[in-house]
């Protein structure tokens, strides 16, 4: 059955614009591109000291189960040679599923929705630009609405 997914992607190491080019296409082999954001300059949040990012959402409609689509961005992030050497330190590339479809998924080393999606601008904001009424199945709310919900703080440039 084919469901659509929602996927972040992020950069701040090397040619960020490139290395989110490059995920994307490799994300392709999960199924159809049904839309992808434009790419957006964000400033670090967990970790301030460190580069900014580039982040864009991609959609994909997808017969693959969420965990499938969890392995596909491992290996992607392991070929792009992500090193995961600090926990939100800088990386060359981020890919985390956001959404999938309105399924809960709570798996070890999985969880769906993403568990800080609906506080985090530099996922709504693309989200929005290509979604704006997709919603959260657990908060019932709509990506419009969790932006509109979110308080002043993280800088968030559109390029």
């Amino acid at each position: 059955m084919k469901e659509t997914a929602y996927l972040s992607v992020g950069s701040n190491v090397g040619d960020r614009a490139a290395n989110l080019r490059a995920a994307v296409a490799q994300l392709d082999v999960a199924g159809r591109r049904l839309a992808l954001s434009s790419l957006y300059e964000t400033q670090p949040v967990d970790v301030p000291d460190q580069p900014w990012f580039l982040n864009c959402v991609a959609a994909m409609e997808t017969e693959k189960t969420p965990r499938e689509l969890l392995q596909l961005a491992l290996q992607i992030e392991e070929a792009m040679g992500r090193l995961r050497i600090r926990s939100k330190g800088p990386r060359n590339i981020d890919i985390d599923i956001v959404l999938f479809g309105d399924r809960v998924v709570d798996e070890p080393g999985l969880q769906i929705p993403h568990p800080a999606m609906h506080q985090r601008r530099f996922v709504l904001e693309p989200l929005v630009e290509i979604a704006p009424e997709v919603r959260h199945p657990e908060l019932k709310k709509t990506a419009r609405e969790l932006l509109a919900a979110l308080p002043g703080g993280q800088t968030v440039r559109r390029l």
